[in-house]
């Protein structure tokens, strides 16, 4: 990949397409005036935000309540989540717009699907509607944690909805995390209820959900009922008509104490929207830190409502008229915010696919972008990256001039990438919106707006109005155009998280602890991201990654303490060193360093502990390479040298200071080694 030093002073800059920059929403005068108003008055800025895109049940007294690093938003007003997506929208001509469009993975061989729902606006109310009530029957109410365990199926989004509706905060669990990740996770939240199915479908193999849930279940004793979705039509009564063969051959574990069909529980009542203060906990999403524990990171109602919907409309343009896809998984905060929140408060259509994007073909998403008309599409550098060691024969075999604007989420996208993007899938006339944005910003906060912001291949542009990021150095202080250092929020905004769940000292020393404003530590503290990023001369931010020890694997942040602590549950495994290295596809690669215990040696491969890793944390947390070694390479104090590892991983030669390493002698033995697994 390309130098960003030398990317920074190339002159490949793309400005709107001029076809799309007169039909779209934000103009740049628009633009201009939001900047200005968000500088003049911050807070009577987001006020008139608040006011102008939320439904409230009854107005907020004030607008910020800030006691750094804790703040507090539109404070005294009340609303409902679910009402901001599907009630308001009953009265206008969205009401018998299609809301959904869901196509299942399971296909013909020329990518056709064997499965396919649609949902009005109208229809998915109903469901949201019947299910809330249902739940309330079973003793769901309002401050309730509920988790939700599913495949990439409309129930998924159903379920978010209805908990809103009914004020219970959810915790969703990508449906590829183990039993004992869901375990750990149930625990912290002290969930009460978990929403799950008999499976789902992965690159054709079954997914097996409910017996991850049997085994999570057995170990959570707040657990009082289990909601479980028949995705493979065992009962009959499904809306669900694919069959698995493999769970066909066995019956499902049934246990009558907890479990409960979904479709039993949907009621003939329809539960009224519970109306819940700005401030009230829409749902705690589990996100890896450099512990190996997972943080629960909480965000509220109306800040996040707000922002959602707000980003998808200026960053998407959305439109009426738009079929919008995000093809993140609901597990992760992009299928929150992009796939269920912003797009249907915004009102449009989204659709949700629940398989891979190479089953049964690299057709796939191709195909389902030309039956189903995607006018946006946004996905994962990891995604783009796959597609482009395809070729271009795929895409090229279908019809894409629905599309008018591409996105990328989750990582930043090399510059290549970018450039085959929009060569090939948007055939040169559709503007790219790369995004930069976190589980604990709620929102997209780093992106060009379509239509205005001219773009260059691998920047995130510049921030969005209202909101306030800076490239600093390790005092605090501003970097200079061309200058890199750490990326930073300098002012609050409503969608931030307001706390990891149960650890507000963890959430201040997490997050606020790093670095201060220009005055020092007595004034407000940055908010600092965790990642590394330069400012080129016209103010435009690139993001480098990660600095800390969590990892983005293919757009998903995985902490290494939290890998290094399955791979030391094993018994035969005396120390583990996880590190990241940069891989063409995914971003990063997982490559693990790895002792065992003398009386161990040579009894464990290299695929029975990743097959361990798996079983602890769930497939996406694989180590891509493990490397057996007698010693890590250690400081005279005892503290592992990962600078020196990562070199390592990466094949390149070591640099830097190793005069305080133990054992000069280990660098030597570790690079001598071939992976077996």
């Amino acid at each position: 990949m390309t130098d960003i030093k030398s990317l920074m002073t190339e002159t490949r800059r793309f400005e709107p397409p001029a076809a799309f920059a007169s039909q779209a929403r934000i103009k740049s005068a628009d633009l201009e005036r939001l900047r200005r108003d968000a500088k003049k008055d911050y807070e009577g800025f987001w006020a008139a935000r608040a006011r102008e895109t939320l439904t409230w049940d009854r107005d907020f007294t004030t607008t910020l309540k800030n006691k750094p690093p804790f703040v507090e938003w539109f404070t005294g007003g009340k609303l409902n989540a679910s009402v901001q997506c599907l009630d308001r929208h009953m009265d206008g001509v969205v009401r018998d717009k299609t809301a959904l469009i869901w196509v299942g993975e399971p296909a013909k061989q020329d990518c056709s699907a064997l499965e396919r729902r649609t949902y009005t606006y109208a229809e998915l109310l109903d469901e949201v509607a019947r299910f809330a009530a249902g739940l309330q029957k079973l003793g769901v109410k309002h401050g309730d944690r509920v988790a939700i365990y599913l495949p990439m199926i409309p129930e998924a989004a159903v379920a978010m909805l209805a908990c809103a509706r009914l004020g219970a905060t959810h915790s969703v669990v990508f449906g590829g995390f183990s039993s004992d990740a869901l375990r750990d996770r149930i625990q912290d939240a002290e969930a009460k209820f978990v929403i799950t199915a008999t499976g789902g479908f992965r690159r054709g193999k079954v997914i097996a959900l409910k017996a991850n849930v049997d085994a999570a279940v057995a170990q959570c004793h707040t657990i009082e009922k289990v909601i479980v979705v028949d995705r493979f039509g065992e009962t009959g009564k499904s809306a669900y008509g694919i069959n698995a063969e493999a769970l066909k051959a066995g019956k499902i574990a049934w246990n009558s104490k907890y479990d409960v069909w979904y479709h039993d529980t949907l009621s003939s009542d329809r539960a009224p929207a519970v109306s819940v203060d700005s401030e009230h906990p829409l749902f705690i999403l589990y996100t890896s830190g450099t512990t190996g524990k997972p943080k629960g990171v909480v965000h509220s109602t109306a800040g996040y409502m707000m922002w959602s919907q707000l980003t998808s409309e200026w960053v998407f343009d959305l439109k009426a008229s738009d079929v919008y896809w995000c093809t993140a998984d609901i597990g992760w905060v992009t299928g929150h915010s992009y796939v269920v929140y912003g797009p249907l408060a915004a009102g449009a259509t989204t659709v949700i696919y629940e398989g891979a994007p190479d089953s049964p073909t690299f057709h796939r998403f191709w195909k389902i972008i030309e039956k189903e008309k995607v006018s946006i599409f946004y996905t994962a550098p990891t995604a783009i990256r796959a597609f482009m060691r395809q070729g271009e024969e795929f895409p090229a075999s279908c019809n894409l001039t629905s599309l008018r604007l591409l996105g990328s989420v989750g990582e930043p996208i090399n510059p290549e990438a970018w450039m085959w993007y929009q060569r090939v899938i948007g055939q040169e006339r559709c503007p790219i919106v790369d995004t930069w944005w976190q589980t604990e910003t709620g929102g997209i906060m780093v992106s060009p707006i379509p239509g205005v912001t001219a773009t260059k291949p691998g920047s995130a542009t510049q921030p969005l109005p209202g909101i306030y990021v800076d490239v600093v150095d390790d005092n605090g202080a501003s970097v200079a155009p061309g200058g890199g250092g750490k990326l930073v929020i300098t002012k609050p905004w409503p969608a931030q998280l307001r706390t990891i769940w149960g650890d507000p000292e963890r959430y201040q020393k997490t997050y606020f602890s790093e670095l201060a404003g220009p005055g020092g530590f007595e004034c407000e503290p940055y908010y600092f991201t965790g990642d590394g990023a330069h400012k080129d001369k016209d103010g435009y931010i690139w993001i480098m990654g990660r600095i800390d020890d969590v990892m983005n694997v293919a757009g998903h942040r995985l902490g290494t303490m939290e890998i290094e602590s399955a791979l030391v549950s094993n018994s035969k495994v005396a120390e583990a060193a996880v590190v990241g290295r940069p891989d063409d596809l995914k971003g990063t690669a997982i490559c693990a360093f790895v002792t065992l215990k003398k009386e161990f040696k040579g009894q464990l491969t290299v695929a029975e502990l990743k097959a361990h890793v798996v079983k602890e944390i769930g497939a996406l947390a694989r180590p891509d390479e493990i490397r057996f070694t007698d010693a890590l390479p250690k400081t005279r104090s005892g503290k592992i040298m990962r600078r020196l590892l990562r070199d390592i991983a990466a094949g390149r030669t070591t640099m830097g200071d190793t005069t305080t390493l133990e054992d000069l002698s280990v660098l030597s033995s570790l690079r001598d080694y071939q992976d077996e697994g």
